[in-house]
């Protein structure tokens, strides 16, 4: 064979498979921002008592928007979302959003809440389980989040940094959706 024919033969190669890891990272937020994506199903019952004392409960949430995000103190995009979180928190909580949080960080909670704290975080986190990642799938790499809806169906699961921008346009599209009890307008 030709070595220049290698060469652009090899080439081909590299970018098709640079598009396919690009499509296959972006894929998830595309679809978030768009709502077009695979069925993911119900999603698995969970409850924890966030680092503030405070009881969350799945099945308490029906009727909700929920977003789950699996995180760390000392992953960089986890930091990097966490302000689009705790905005989404704040400007959506009273039209039905809940944000929750739950850290994969091995060690004290103490550490955790300074962390919150010094970012001024305040939705409701506590520490993520092995049957909290067994429950959602198994959680391989974080950030990853998850957002739920009305119905307790997994809408999207994006792993890795989640947009702003793919997370509110979903968000928003969920919380205009009819629950399976409401008739569509």
């Amino acid at each position: 064979m030709d070595r220049r024919l290698f060469f652009v033969w090899g080439e081909r190669v590299v970018t098709a498979a640079l598009l396919l890891f690009a499509l296959y990272r972006l894929g998830p937020q595309l679809q978030a921002w768009t709502g077009v994506g695979p069925d993911l199903g119900r999603a698995p019952a969970y409850a924890f008592t966030a680092l503030d004392g405070s009881d969350v409960d799945s099945n308490a949430l029906v009727g909700n928007v929920v977003v789950l995000n699996f995180w760390a103190t000392w992953c960089g995009p986890c930091k990097l979302e966490m302000p689009a979180l705790q905005n989404l928190h704040e400007e959506r909580a009273a039209d039905g959003v809940v944000v929750l949080g739950l850290a994969t960080d091995a060690g004290r909670g103490a550490g955790i809440q300074d962390f919150l704290s010094e970012r001024g975080i305040d939705y409701p986190v506590g520490r993520a389980t092995y049957d909290h990642r067994s429950a959602f799938g198994g959680i391989s790499a974080i950030p990853t989040t998850f957002i739920i809806d009305r119905d307790g169906i997994v809408q999207h699961r994006v792993v890795g940094y989640f947009a702003p921008p793919a997370m509110r346009a979903a968000v928003d599209r969920l919380l205009d959706e009819p629950t399976a009890a409401e008739p569509a307008s």
